[in-house]
């Protein structure tokens, strides 16, 4: 049986016309805050639901039902969104 032959690939070079609008070293740190505030929110996040699931849901709010269960979780999305900006 004949062997196949080895084709060479070309080697990529990418094109000179384009090239990203800012480069990756022009862009500064986040600052100090911004992750000790995403943590904190994920704190406070897990805090009021572990409050509001252990005082059988008569504590942070009673007034607010079920709407405690979406100031735990929104705590907790907002730190999500807060560490997508982190560098």
């Amino acid at each position: 049986m004949p062997k196949s032959q080895v084709r060479k690939k070309k080697v990529y070079t990418p094109p000179t016309d384009v090239r990203p609008t800012t480069a990756a070293s022009s862009r500064k740190p986040s600052p100090v805050w911004l992750p000790i505030t995403a943590v904190a929110l994920i704190v406070v996040g897990i805090g009021w639901l572990v409050l509001y699931y252990l005082s059988e849901q008569e504590y942070p709010v009673m007034a607010w039902g079920y709407w405690n269960l979406a100031v735990g979780f929104g705590a907790m999305v907002a730190s999500l969104a807060l560490l997508s900006r982190w560098r």
